[in-house]
């Protein structure tokens, strides 16, 4: 039966009672003494949008992470940017990150797990990258939790649907725009379904199993943990979740079973799992960097809600200075580095005289036949960001990037980052990181903001967090 658009405080009025306990401490206490290190591996840096004072790394090589295991670093992200390769490439490199995480805790004797932190609403390469981490790890077939609930972007799992809410609506999300993506459609909202679409029905349906809002919120945690304990090795298994307290009583469960679990999740998951309580929203004076420049904004998403945002602040803010790069000529011109050269030094003079500058890719989307091609497109664009970015020979009074790809680009080849700390949030979803002192700015900040979050005046809020401070 195909899912239909609820109204969410109808729907959530359906269910049972949510649990009231906080289990913040038990998660803690049991995490430590069950494992040494969660380790989420990140396709893009959106996924820090729930946690604070976390370290995330930009490359997985062994002694980065041997570095983190023999500090005793508790849970840790790994930028890998995999949304923006192919499936072959992105398969070879979760072997490559598998086999080296492998080797380090071989060394070090760390119990870790691994969380393959993804959605974007239900985008990006899934199973590939799960099964291939599993190949490096040597760990044979996992027991795999579905978990896509992201909470402060409106995307909730109930009665597995996956849903994502527009306005006071929960939208099935294969009804969105988001399912219509070039590289990574899907026809699916039932998770179940969602499933058997992505592995091309080499799964049978009985492999698949459902942790339900009835059992999360009606089952003692010794029945839950019976109930986890008892899936196989091959089973795949969806977490439906629509608080936190659902999400923080499955992370209490599964510390307590016998399984090897390895993950696909959300961002909401990762703060479960850390027990981490929430934390009152970043004020924007704390991360405007010692500098009387400018403000710099880039713009690379494609994404409705990112375009929606831009167009509104540009028609609230008249006191910014806009710079359209024209996306067609990127592609058409015969001499990149010299147009590249030309955009930096408008942006350079900008940010001289003080003036939020935001940089953004035009608007029309340019698409190819193949995945391939759709992809070498894209990262012609981010590299021409990029580039601008890296030759600026000012520092910024804030940096804020827009859509995951064009964060990590900017953050890794423009800034330089090779180990960063997530600060908190500016608005909800939206992360904020503390620079290192090997990068382009040291210790500035940069503002993670991701394609799909958000209201349509979401970035002007933003804006006028950091201006008014």
């Amino acid at each position: 039966m195909t899912a239909t658009t609820r109204n969410k405080a109808d729907l959530l009025a359906t269910l049972p009672p949510e649990r009231q306990v906080s289990a913040l401490v038990d998660i803690q206490k049991n995490r430590a003494a069950k494992i040494d290190a969660v380790i989420v591996l990140d396709d893009d840096p959106t996924g820090t949008q729930t946690v604070y004072d976390i370290p995330i790394l930009t490359d997985w090589k062994i002694e980065s992470l041997l570095q983190e295991f023999q500090h005793g670093t508790p849970i840790f992200y790994i930028l890998t940017n995999s949304r923006s390769l192919t499936e072959q490439e992105a398969t070879a490199l979760s072997i490559g990150i598998g086999e080296n995480i492998r080797r380090a805790a071989a060394q070090t004797g760390t119990r870790f797990w691994i969380i393959s932190r993804s959605d974007s609403t239900l985008r990006g390469h899934y199973p590939a990258e799960v099964t291939a981490l599993e190949q490096g790890l040597r760990w044979g077939k996992s027991t795999q939790f579905i978990i896509p609930a992201f909470f402060e972007g409106g995307r909730y799992t109930i009665h597995n649907t996956h849903y994502v809410q527009q306005g006071e609506e929960l939208i099935p999300a294969a009804q969105t725009p988001y399912a219509k993506d070039k590289v990574f459609a899907y026809q699916h909202s039932d998770l179940q379904d969602w499933v058997l679409e992505k592995t091309n029905r080499q799964l049978h349906s009985d492999d698949i199993q459902i942790i339900d809002l009835e059992v999360l919120r009606k089952s003692s945690l010794p029945e839950l943990v019976g109930i986890l304990n008892q899936f196989k090795k091959e089973t795949v298994c969806i977490v439906n979740a629509a608080t936190y307290s659902d999400l923080y009583f499955f992370a209490e469960a599964i510390l307590k079973t016998d399984l090897k679990p390895i993950f696909r999740t959300a961002a909401s998951f990762v703060r479960a799992i850390a027990g981490l309580a929430e934390k009152a929203l970043l004020d924007g004076k704390t991360i405007l960097n010692d500098t009387q420049n400018g403000g710099l904004i880039v713009v690379g998403s494609y994404v409705p809600t990112s375009s929606y945002q831009l167009q509104h602040l540009l028609s609230h803010r008249k006191e910014i200075f806009p710079v359209e790069i024209e996306v067609n000529q990127i592609l058409a011109t015969e001499n990149p580095i010299e147009l590249c050269r030309e955009y930096t030094q408008t942006v350079n003079d900008l940010l001289a005289k003080r003036k939020t500058v935001v940089l953004y890719t035009s608007r029309e989307l340019i698409t190819a036949n193949t995945e391939e091609e759709n992809q070498a497109i894209g990262k012609s664009i981010s590299y021409f960001l990029t580039e601008i970015v890296a030759k600026l020979n000012l520092n910024p009074s804030y940096i804020l990037t827009k859509g995951g790809i064009t964060s990590s680009d900017i953050a890794t080849k423009s800034i330089g980052v090779k180990r960063a700390t997530v600060k908190g949030q500016i608005i909800k979803g939206v992360p904020v990181w503390q620079l290192g002192e090997e990068t382009k700015f040291p210790q500035s900040h940069q503002i993670i903001f991701p394609g799909n979050v958000g209201t349509e005046s979401s970035l002007t809020e933003v804006l006028d967090k950091l201006v008014c401070s």
